[in-house]
């Protein structure tokens, strides 16, 4: 009877040892998608603004211009994807963004894909907007969240935007082009 329980406790400590490895090895993986994601560009260490394309980009009521985002942090970091808009009226007050993704009228997408940022390095992505006049938005300024988060910077914009309708390409190393 006492090798029973004996087996019984040496069984019950194996599980449990058995519990804590699976546990070391599980904070241990967790760990090791933390330390994966450390590349990715921190809220506060990107500033976003507006920067006029040389080509001009203006034909048949559509307009454009590109974001540019800088790392002004002192480490490499990445993004990814697009970026998150907004637009504000007189007196920053919320306009009714509808914000798409994909090619523009002035350039192609070149799709979600990581852009390593070293310290003082940008990344670009081109943004159009149509004004014919229909049921269009009086904006004033543009909220531009560069990774798509709470933390955006808000830059100058004086444009008429149709149905408060923007489109923007993904973020690129070079200025995106057709």
């Amino acid at each position: 009877m006492n090798v029973s329980r004996t087996a019984v406790a040496v069984a019950a400590a194996l599980a449990i040892a058995g519990l804590g490895t699976t546990a070391a090895v599980a904070a241990g993986t967790q760990q090791a998608g933390t330390a994966q994601s450390a590349g990715e560009c921190q809220p506060g260490t990107l500033k976003a603004t507006t920067v006029e394309p040389g080509d001009g980009q203006q034909e048949m009521n559509h307009e454009g211009t590109y974001l540019k985002v800088t790392n002004t942090g002192d480490v490499t970091c990445a993004i990814s994807g697009y970026a998150g808009l907004a637009l504000e009226g007189a007196g920053h007050t919320a306009i009714a963004t509808d914000a798409e993704h994909g090619d523009t009228y002035f350039a192609q997408d070149p799709g979600e894909h990581r852009v390593t940022l070293e310290a003082g390095d940008s990344a670009y992505a081109n943004l159009q907007w149509s004004h014919t006049g229909a049921d269009s938005a009086d904006a004033h300024y543009l909220q531009i969240s560069p990774t798509g988060s709470n933390s955006h910077s808000t830059v100058s914009f004086e444009e008429e935007v149709d149905n408060g309708a923007l489109t923007v390409t993904a973020w690129s190393d070079t200025a995106p082009t057709a």
